[in-house]
């Protein structure tokens, strides 16, 4: 009784703050509203014994890519109201229902081809990533340090790297002068 509790609880705090997310029109309560459905799919890790999983969630996510994307927010001035019926792109409306339509499409056929397949046992996917005897004997936390730190510690590397290069050309692009500051050739804008 308590497990069906915390999965409606949780699952209607992703809900909220997705539909939040979506439906705010100012981006910092957009933001929050972020932050709500990564703690509610937080809960669901939990729910599902899945600890470290959880910690990740709200360390990674809901700490560290919640702040960026606050912080772009504030230095790009993206607090004032925009007038949504100039659209730049003619075609971008049509092309995002499309999109829209074929996700929701490939979602509803993933989940009727997953409802044919059976439930899987603990254990039975550690075989499929290639570490059997290793993560069988040090835990899956030890085996998913030794694959990211291991193996595609490059990659991971290259990760951060990716994103601080977007900050950084964040900052660039949101240094555009005000009105009445010199530009870079002198004249006032």
């Amino acid at each position: 009784m308590i497990e069906l509790f915390v999965f409606v609880a949780a699952s209607a705090m992703v809900l909220v703050g997705a539909l939040g997310v979506v439906l705010r029109r100012h981006p910092v309560h957009a933001a929050l509203s972020l932050v709500l459905t990564l703690f509610g799919v937080a809960v669901h890790f939990v729910a599902l014994a899945a600890d470290f999983l959880a910690a990740v969630q709200v360390i990674v996510y809901a700490g560290a890519i919640v702040v960026l994307f606050l912080f772009v927010i504030m230095l790009l001035g993206v607090d004032r109201l925009e007038d949504l019926r100039i659209e730049p792109f003619k075609v971008q409306r049509p092309v995002a229902v499309v999109v829209g339509v074929a996700m929701v499409s490939l979602l509803g056929i993933a989940v009727a081809v997953s409802s044919d397949t059976g439930t899987a046992t603990p254990g039975e996917g550690v075989a499929v990533a290639g570490f059997e005897g290793e993560a069988l004997h040090d835990g899956n936390i030890i085996a998913l340090a030794r694959n990211v730190f291991g193996r595609h510690v490059f990659a991971f590397e290259l990760t951060s790297v990716l994103l601080v290069v977007a900050v950084v050309g964040t900052v660039v692009l949101a240094r555009r002068p005000r009105r009445g500051e010199a530009t870079s050739d002198g004249a006032a804008s």
